[in-house]
């Protein structure tokens, strides 16, 4: 029994056709897994605060009814706003408006009634106008 040698021969140019193939191979495998995997950070779970709706809270100036109305979703105030203000009342308390649009502007920012800033010639209608609005969103709120 002998054994015959067997001689391979191998072209330059098909080996060097074989590597660039497999390198391309290799290259679209981790492009697809790179494409598909979820690479994305999952956002922070927020817990919620409110019951979603609208809610309103009232008070009387000088025999005037006045509602505040606040809409709210699950995290968020989103409007705050007078329901049916009476053109007597706002022309006999004209500092109300512009109060209930500071006071607004600055909870949409922070999304708290903590740290409201005003004018001191606003002190009492702020005042007035912050308790409505507490009230509102105690209603609002999510009772453990």
């Amino acid at each position: 029994m002998s054994k015959k040698t067997k001689i391979v021969v191998f072209h330059l140019k098909e080996l060097i056709y074989t590597a660039v193939f497999a390198g391309l191979g290799v290259l679209l495998v981790i492009l697809l897994c790179w494409m598909f995997s979820s690479h994305e950070k999952p956002e922070p779970v927020q817990e919620t605060i409110y019951m979603p709706g609208v809610y309103t809270a009232g008070f009387t100036m000088n025999d005037s009814a006045i509602e505040v109305q606040v809409v709210v979703d699950s995290n968020h105030i989103n409007d705050i706003s007078f329901v049916n203000l009476e053109e007597s009342v706002a022309t006999m308390y004209p500092l109300m408006q512009p109060a209930l649009s500071n006071i607004s502007q600055q909870i949409y920012e922070s999304q708290s009634l903590d740290n409201i800033t005003y004018e001191a010639n606003n002190q009492y209608t702020t005042e007035v106008l912050m308790m409505a609005i507490e009230d509102a969103l105690d209603h609002a709120k999510i009772k453990p």
